[in-house]
C-alpha cells in the first residue's frame, strides 16, 4: 500500500494518507480534495497524483498559483518512486510504502498487563466530556464520507489521536497486519505495534488489554520484567519505540478477521515505576476508545445492513420503493423541480442532556437515535421521503418522485404522529426519551428534489425555499410556544378539508416579520381533532376573532376575546404579552405584523 506523508515546518503539521490502488487524488483546498490546512500556498486544486502500480505520476494543475518542486527543480510533471519527495510552499510530501505486519522484533513481557472490563469503565467519568463528544460527533462522518475503506481507516486513526491527547501513535490492526497507522509527530520512525498485545486483546481475551512498560530511563527499565523476558529485550523495545504504555481495543463486527484499535503513548508522570492504570488518565482514554469501538461497530453494522436490504429502504416508503424498482433507479432519482411539502423536526432538550451526561455519552447517543427513529417511521408511514439527519433533527418531504395530491395532509398527519408519540414517551419517567420534546415546521412550494450532491457523493434530498421556510417555522415554535407550525400555503390547503377531517384542525396564530425577512409571514398552528383535541372548534373561532382584532389594532377587543380561550393554551401567550407590554394600545407605527428582532 502506498502512503503519502505531508510534513509542514512544525512537528504537528503532519498527516499520512493511503493512496487508492488505482485512480487519482487532488491536493488542494476545494471540496473533495485532500486538504493541507497549514499550507498557505496551496491552491484550491493544486496538484494531481495518479497511481500507476508502484509509482505515482505527479502533475501540477492549471489552477495552481504556486510552483511544485521535485529534486530541487520546478516541475509541471514528475514520476515518483517510493522514497521520493516533492514540495509545495512550506510542505514536504513524501511517498512511502506502508508496513503491513505488527512488529517482528523482540516483544517483551510488560511490567503490568490488564484486561479491562466494561464494568470497570462504567463508573469512570470524563473530565473533558465536551471535547470528547465533539470528536465522537465526527465519527459518523468518518464512515459516511470516506471514499473507500482505506481512507476510512486513516480518518479513524486521526480521530483516535484527536480524542486521546496522551497518545503518541495509533493504528487499526488485525492479528496478522497493521491496516493503517500514524504518529502524532513525524520523524520518529516506523510504528511497530506489539504482536503479543494484539493477540491477547483480539483472540484470547476479546476485550481491551493494557500493557505497561517502565518509562525509559527509569530504574525499573533496566531490570527484567519476568524471567522469560530478558532486561536487554525490554529496554531495547521500550527505548526504541519510546512508549511506556499501549492498549488494544477490539472493534465489534459481524464477520471478517478480528480488528482492533491500537493506541500507544508515554507517561505524563516523572520517570519511575508506572502508577496503577486507574491512577493514570489511561482509564479515561480506554473508555473513550471503547466508545469509539462500540459506536464505530454499530455504525458499520447499520451500514452493512442497509447495503444488504437495499440502498433506498431506509429513505423511502414502500410505495416509492415499488416505483423505484419498476424502472431504472438512475432515471427515477434524477433531480427535478416538483411541488413538495417539507417537514423539519428538531429535538428539544438534547443539548442539556449531553451536558448533564458528563462521561456517559453512549446512552445520550442512543436517546437521540430513538427520537430520530420515531421521526423516520412517521415520515415513511405517511408516504414521505427521509431526506437527511442534521444532528438531532430530521428532514422529510412529500411530492417526489411522483406527484402526491394529498402531500400536505400526509405531512400534517406525520407531524401529529411524531408529536403525539414523543409527548407520550416524554411523560414516561421510565423511557429513554423522558423529558424530550420536538418542534416541527411544515412548508409547501416549488423545490428541486432527487439525487443532489457532487460527483464524489450523492444523496437523495430536497433543495429550495420550502426547506428554508420549514426550518424557520420550526425555530418559531419556541417563540410561539406551540409544537407544530404551518406556512400559509399548507394551512390554506388543509383548512379547505378540515370540516370533514376527523384527524386535524388548523388555527391561524400570528402575523410575523421574522429576523432577516422583509415580508410579513402568516403562520398557523396544526392541532389534532377529536376527543384529545386541546381546543374546541369554538375556541379556535374565538382565537381567530381575537387575532383579527389584534391585527386591526383593536387591542382591547383582542384582549377580551383572548381571555375566553382556555388558560392552558400557550398559543395565545405571545399576543397577550405584546398587548400588556403596550398597555393595550398598539404603537403608532403598527402595521399588523409582529417584528421578530432575533432568530429563535
Amino acid at each position: 500500500m502506498l502512503i503519502l506523508v505531508a510534513q509542514g515546518t512544525e512537528p504537528t503539521e503532519h498527516w499520512r494518507r493511503p493512496l487508492p490502488p488505482q485512480g487519482s487524488v487532488i491536493l488542494g483546498r476545494a471540496s473533495g480534495a485532500w486538504p493541507v490546512p497549514w499550507e498557505p500556498f496551496l491552491s484550491r486544486r493544486h496538484a494531481e497524483l495518479q497511481v500507476q502500480g508502484s509509482a505515482v505520476c505527479l502533475r501540477r494543475l492549471p489552477q495552481a498559483r504556486n510552483p511544485v518542486f521535485h529534486r530541487g527543480a520546478e516541475v509541471e510533471e514528475a514520476v515518483l518512486e517510493v522514497g521520493d519527495s516533492f514540495v509545495i510552499g512550506r510542505t514536504l510530501f513524501t511517498l512511502e510504502a506502508d508496513s503491513e505486519k505488527p512488529g517482528e522484533a523482540a516483544d517483551p513481557l510488560p511490567v503490568q498487563s490488564r484486561t479491562i472490563t466494561v464494568q470497570e469503565l462504567e463508573a469512570v467519568p470524563f473530565r473533558d466530556a465536551p471535547r470528547r463528544l465533539d470528536v465522537l460527533r465526527r465519527l459518523p462522518e468518518v464512515i459516511r464520507s470516506a471514499a473507500d475503506e482505506r481512507e476510512g481507516l486513516a480518518r479513524l486513526v486521526d480521530l483516535l489521536l484527536a480524542g486521546i491527547r496522551s497518545a503518541e501513535a495509533a493504528a487499526i490492526v488485525t492479528t496478522e497486519a497493521v491496516l493503517f497507522w500514524d504518529r502524532r509527530r513525524s520523524g520518529e520512525g516506523r510504528f511497530l505495534p506489539s504482536r503479543r498485545l494484539i493477540r491477547q486483546a483480539l483472540r484470547e481475551q476479546r476485550q481491551t488489554v493494557l500493557h505497561l512498560w517502565p518509562p525509559a530511563g527509569s530504574a525499573s527499565s533496566s531490570s527484567p520484567p519476568s524471567p522469560s523476558a530478558p532486561a536487554a529485550s525490554a529496554a531495547a523495545y521500550t527505548l526504541h519505540e519510546s512508549f511506556d504504555w499501549a492498549f488494544c481495543t477490539p472493534l465489534r463486527q459481524e464477520s471478517g478477521p478480528e480488528r482492533g484499535l491500537y493506541v500507544a503513548g508515554r507517561f505524563a508522570t516523572a520517570a519511575g515505576t508506572p502508577l496503577p492504570w486507574h491512577e493514570q488518565q489511561l482509564h479515561e482514554d480506554i473508555k473513550f476508545a471503547e466508545l469509539v469501538a462500540d459506536i464505530y461497530g454499530a455504525l458499520r453494522q447499520v451500514q452493512q445492513l442497509q447495503e444488504r436490504q437495499g440502498l433506498f429502504r431506509r429513505f423511502f416508503s414502500p410505495a416509492v420503493l415499488e416505483l423505484l424498482g419498476s424502472r431504472a433507479a438512475g432515471e427515477a432519482l434524477e433531480p427535478r423541480e416538483a411541488d413538495v411539502t417539507v417537514l423539519f423536526c428538531d429535538l428539544r432538550g438534547f443539548s442539556r442532556t449531553v451536558e448533564a451526561a458528563e462521561g456517559n455519552l453512549l446512552p445520550a447517543l442512543q436517546r437521540v437515535s430513538a427520537a430520530l427513529g420515531i421521526m423516520t417511521q412517521a415520515i415513511l408511514r405517511h408516504g414521505g421521503v427521509v431526506a437527511d439527519f442534521l444532528g438531532d433533527a430530521a428532514l422529510g418531504f412529500w411530492g417526489w418522485p411522483t406527484p402526491q395530491p394529498a402531500r400536505m395532509r400526509d405531512a400534517a398527519l406525520a407531524a401529529l404522529d411524531i408529536h403525539g408519540e414523543l409527548t407520550a414517551k416524554s411523560q414516561d419517567e421510565g423511557h429513554i426519551l423522558h423529558g424530550f420534546c420536538a418542534g416541527i415546521g411544515i412548508a409547501s412550494g416549488r423545490a428541486v428534489a432527487g439525487g443532489i450532491g457532487t460527483a464524489e457523493q450523492v444523496k437523495v434530498t430536497v433543495f429550495g425555499p420550502p426547506v428554508n421556510l420549514a426550518a424557520r417555522l420550526q425555530d418559531l415554535t419556541r417563540l410561539l410556544r406551540v409544537p407544530i407550525l404551518l406556512d400559509e400555503a399548507t394551512a390554506a390547503a388543509l383548512r379547505q378539508g378540515t370540516e370533514s377531517d376527523s384527524l386535524l384542525r388548523v388555527r391561524r396564530l400570528a402575523r410575523l416579520i421574522p429576523a432577516g425577512l422583509t415580508r410579513p409571514l402568516t403562520v398557523a398552528e396544526l392541532l389534532p381533532a377529536g376527543p384529545l383535541a386541546p381546543l374546541s372548534e369554538s375556541d379556535i373561532a374565538t382565537y381567530e376573532q381575537a387575532l383579527d382584532a389584534f391585527l386591526a389594532g383593536h387591542w382591547d377587543e383582542a384582549y377580551r376575546l383572548l381571555h375566553r380561550i382556555p388558560p392552558d393554551d400557550r398559543g395565545k401567550d405571545l399576543l397577550m404579552e405584546i398587548i400588556l407590554q403596550h398597555n393595550r394600545k398598539p404603537p403608532a407605527s403598527w402595521s399588523g405584523a409582529i417584528p421578530i428582532l432575533h432568530k429563535s
